[in-house]
């Protein structure tokens, strides 16, 4: 009899058989890791040598779980009995192994840790540095090279920038001086920072629309924007207000008559086309004047005509003369934008390519590669002319098949690599014994990474393009989808599919025009989706003017408001026993997670709620170092042993966890002093044993400050001096990890710049270091709070989503054409067609992968689902995900609800109508799965996966 368990496996194994190249079209929670895993598995027990696999993931977590789980399954194939290892083999393969298969499943553990080589499990960046390692100099690279974190990255832009900022202010270069001049007329200081960072974003990109030089550049843009050679917008605009550029009989003949109409707006209309009309050297001064008669302050032609409807049925002719001027007035100012446009663009381009050029350089003197190097050029590698075939060759003789996993967030530089290592896959195929194959998982729904590049569009172009090779080779392809979910109810799988069955909601994320399914493996467990009504702003009080501010009233914003009831909520459920009946248990705090689109200030006034309302909570999955308390503390200390005579930092480090002054004593230390802090300190440091334990160790560390490196000397603090348990005795256990980056970071710096402590405390308040934490670590029952993005692949019973009535307003700095040129609209008044086509592609990506952002959202659940939101002062704009979500569940039947907030925060609280989606438990209850542990987590990673090291993709 089927069963959705039965049906997924059997599907699973259709996917991982290892016959045939597969593309597998696998949604949220359908067993992705798996379905890798075992495609490794199968190809291992067909006696595929491991060092012929290469297998390909996005981020370095996912390595480490695929090897962690090849691991696991090998080395337990060693130990376990015949008859569960052969049943093991059956559920997998499909067939009864015989005496001889069980017996390779028992050697494969083995024959993987000791392959010449190893099987690589690795991102991409990693294969990247891996094969420019093995073949520097074919890639034009140092042989040493080293990588370069993006702290590094970043700072070496930064200094590139300001290199090239000095030459061109200089004088040296009168070019770059020019583009310069260009840039500053249309754009700020920090601005322009972030022009320069999209650019090099788009460094392939743009390299490759500077390919054929600057001139052609320049001729293919103007092309692109309907210019002519010498089209400048002075030119325009001079051309369009010249004598006999316009129909000056008619015009005058209207401003006349509508100066004597009787209607104020055609006296007003008419008095401004005198006036242009009358002076012919200032038009030019006074156009955007002009323009004022013509069209609204938005740019837009009035709806109702230039003219009354009296006056113009009484003089069609002069009607007719205005409208003819208006139509050449809308393509003057085309024009002219694009002309804006055209030098703004040049310009912004010509400086960004001086600055990756000096990047470049800087990076070639100290034989440093970023990310972005490692794809660019292992892609430059494989087609390079001459050397690629050899290349091609040396790697195309061990490997035998390519798994890639998350294959929606591929970039297209990354595909380009997949696609050249394939190359000769599928040539020859018939006279080989084995099938080289090719294995591809991923979800276009799922592709939420575009500021890497990631586009949805090339997941599906590549599986055309790598079913048209297979099948020209007569080999065998499959695309298997996976909709079987082992993760959500289906309660929250039926919320899902109602949401995405609106096509308003499905544009962009059913990108096939297909349906978007799903079905539940885990049938009959009891699961929720509620929808609580919006947070509306709390009603001000009219208050005279002339009142005195005598009466005290507290108020509280829409967004903290909700925070409070979230936290309250899951304070709630741990005090009453709530429980999980799919799991037959109480709720924990790390069962709830909460996803934010942004980490804005909600995200801080949820932690503080948490925290006041005593909920176990891991913070943030990214934090500001240098906004930590502990690292506070930790500089603060440093800048007292630079500069001793500063009273109020000395103060701030008395009074800190380090050495615990109280008031009182700090108070009576300060007060009536006559020369410094430090020097009074030292005066009465026996007074009391405070005093003479901070004086002795304070001048201990002055006198090493100036010898010892920074990290030497925090460390000692930290650990021989016993500051690491005084600080955390006073701000709990997560000050650990904060202390633990700053050491790290004094580590780094020491490796970049040397080892001065006043160059440290310099370098880590001006680069506003960001800190990444991994929140799903076995073993802490906390809240999370993560964004959609870091919590992908990730998974909790109780998903919060809570801003969901905010949509991205923010415009990326410089737009590509479809021709692939930069654009830079300096000016959105009257944008020429390319331009126009640019920004509007730009704006439905985005908005579509805002819609994809609310799948993967969503799917995190499985369990229990709650989507909330605040309204601000100004009305939800269209289109936003809480919209979405209550089309959706009313269209999938959900019963509305009495939803009361005042009862449990009180004056904070609000009520209103909610919407609930359920399902009720009729199976027996299954206990959580067990997780897969960590690297480092007591199951050994082999060392085959990591014989480079893989680094994360840069943001």
């Amino acid at each position: 009899m089927s069963t959705p368990a039965r049906d997924a496996a059997a599907r699973q194994r259709r996917a991982y058989e290892r016959g045939a190249s597969v593309w597998v079209a696998a949604s949220a929670g359908t067993g992705k890791t798996t379905v890798l895993t075992n495609r490794v598995l199968t190809l291992l027990l067909a006696k595929c040598p491991p060092p012929r696999i290469l297998c390909l993931t996005f981020t370095k977590a996912a390595a480490a779980e695929m090897a962690n789980r090849i691991n696991e399954r090998l080395s337990r194939w060693v130990v376990i009995p015949d008859g569960a290892l052969a049943g093991e083999l059956q559920e997998l393969t499909g067939e009864a192994p015989d005496a001889d298969a069980l017996d390779e499943a028992r050697r494969l553990f083995a024959r993987v840790l000791d392959a010449p080589g190893g099987m690589t499990i690795a991102t991409i960046h990693a294969f990247c540095q891996s094969l420019l390692r093995r073949f520097p100099l074919e890639a034009g690279v140092p042989p040493h090279f080293e990588l370069m974190d993006e702290r590094s990255s970043r700072e070496a832009l930064d200094a590139a920038r300001d290199a090239v900022l000095d030459e061109a202010r200089s004088g040296g270069a009168p070019v770059l001086a020019a583009a310069l001049e260009e840039i500053a007329r249309h754009s700020q200081e920090t601005r322009f920072a972030e022009l320069l960072g999209a650019m090099a974003l788009e460094r392939g990109r743009l390299e490759a629309a500077l390919a054929s030089g600057f001139t052609r550049f320049e001729k293919a843009l103007r092309r692109d924007l309907g210019l002519g050679a010498t089209d400048t917008a002075d030119g325009i605009l001079d051309a369009a207000c010249a004598e006999g550029a316009c129909d000056e009989a008619g015009l005058r003949a209207a401003a006349a008559a509508m100066v004597s109409s009787k209607s104020v707006t055609d006296q007003k209309r008419g008095a401004i086309i005198a006036a242009w009309l009358e002076d012919p050297q200032r038009r030019s001064e006074s156009f955007d004047a002009y323009l004022c008669a013509f069209f609204t302050q938005k740019g837009e032609p009035f709806a109702k005509g230039f003219i009354t409807k009296n006056l113009a049925e009484d003089r069609p002719a002069l009607a007719h003369a205005l409208a003819v001027e208006a139509d050449r007035l809308q393509a003057v100012r085309e024009r002219r934008c694009a002309a804006e446009i055209c030098a703004a663009s040049l310009a912004l381009a010509r400086l960004a390519a001086a600055v990756l050029a000096e990047y470049a350089q800087h990076k070639a003197r100290r034989a440093l590669l970023d990310y972005d190097d490692l794809v660019l050029k292992a892609r430059d590698l494989l087609q390079r002319p001459g050397i690629a075939p050899w290349v091609l060759f040396k790697l195309d003789g061990g490997l035998d098949h390519i798994l890639i996993d998350e294959a929606q967030d591929t970039n297209p530089e990354q595909w380009d690599i997949v696609r050249l290592i394939a190359e000769e896959f599928f040539t020859g195929q018939g006279a080989r014994e084995v099938p080289r194959t090719v294995f591809a998982v991923g979800d276009a729904k799922q592709s939420i990474y575009s500021f890497q590049r990631a586009d949805p569009a090339k997941f599906v172009e590549m599986r055309a393009h790598f079913e048209a090779a297979v099948m020209a080779a007569r080999a065998a392809w499959r695309v298997v989808p996976l909709d079987l979910s082992f993760r959500s109810v289906e309660a929250v799988l039926r919320a899902v599919d109602a949401v995405f069955a609106e096509l308003r909601a499905s544009n962009g994320v059913a990108l096939d025009g297909g349906p978007i399914r799903h079905s539940a493996v885990r049938a009959g467990h009891a699961g929720c989706v509620e929808l609580w009504p919006p947070v509306e702003p709390e009603e001000s009080e009219d208050i005279d003017g002339w009142s005195l501010p005598l009466t005290q009233r507290q108020t509280r914003a829409p967004r903290a408001r909700l925070a409070l009831a979230i936290a309250r909520t899951i304070r709630r459920w741990i005090d009453t026993g709530e429980r999980l009946e799919a799991r037959d248990r109480p709720v924990r705090p790390g069962d709830v997670m909460v996803l934010v689109r942004r980490r804005d200030s909600f995200v801080t006034e949820l932690v503080r709620s948490l925290k006041q309302a005593k909920v176990a909570v891991a913070g943030v999955d990214r934090m500001l170092l240098t906004e930590q308390l502990a690292v506070e503390d930790m500089m603060a200390l440093g800048q007292f042993l630079l500069l001793p005579e500063d009273d109020l930092t000395l103060a701030s480090v008395l009074k800190g966890p380090l050495f615990g002054l109280s008031e009182d004593l700090l108070f009576e230390l300060a007060w009536h002093r006559t020369g410094s802090l430090w020097g009074e300190l030292l005066r009465r440091r026996n007074d009391t044993p405070e005093f003479a334990r901070a004086a002795a160790e304070l001048g201990e560390l002055l006198a090493r400050a100036d010898f010892v490196p920074p990290y030497e000397l925090f460390a000692e603090i930290l650990s021989a001096r016993q500051g690491r348990k005084a600080v955390l005795s006073r701000l709990g256990s997560e000050a650990g990890d904060p202390l633990d980056e700053f050491l790290s970071a004094a580590l780094a710096y020491e490796r970049m710049h040397g080892v001065s402590l006043q160059g440290f405390l310099h370098w880590l308040s001006a680069g506003s270091a960001e800190i990444k934490r991994d929140l799903d670590q076995a073993g802490r029952d906390e809240v999370r709070v993560l964004t959609v993005h870091g919590a992908k692949g990730l998974e909790a019973p109780i998903v919060f989503l809570p801003d969901t009535m905010q949509v991205p307003q923010h415009a990326q700095p410089a737009l590509w054409s479809e021709r692939g040129l930069p654009l830079w609209l300096v000016s959105r008044d009257a944008l020429p067609h390319a331009a126009q086509a640019a920004r509007e592609k730009a704006k439905l990506l985005r908005e579509q992968e805002y819609r994809r952002l609310l799948y993967v959202a969503m799917t995190r659940a499985s369990d229990r689902l709650y989507v909330c939101g605040w309204r601000g002062n100004r009305t939800a704009p269209a289109g936003n995900w809480y919209e979405m979500v209550s089309a959706g569940m009313k269209a999938a039947g959900a019963e509305p609800f009495a939803f009361d907030e005042e009862a449990l925060l009180g004056d904070a609280g609000w009520t209103g109508e909610g919407l609930r989606l359920t399902t009720p438990q009729t199976e027996k209850p299954v206990p959580d799965a067990p997780r897969i542990a960590e690297p480092g987590g007591g199951v050994l990673v082999p060392d085959w996966c990591w014989r480079e090291p893989p680094p994360e993709p840069a943001p």
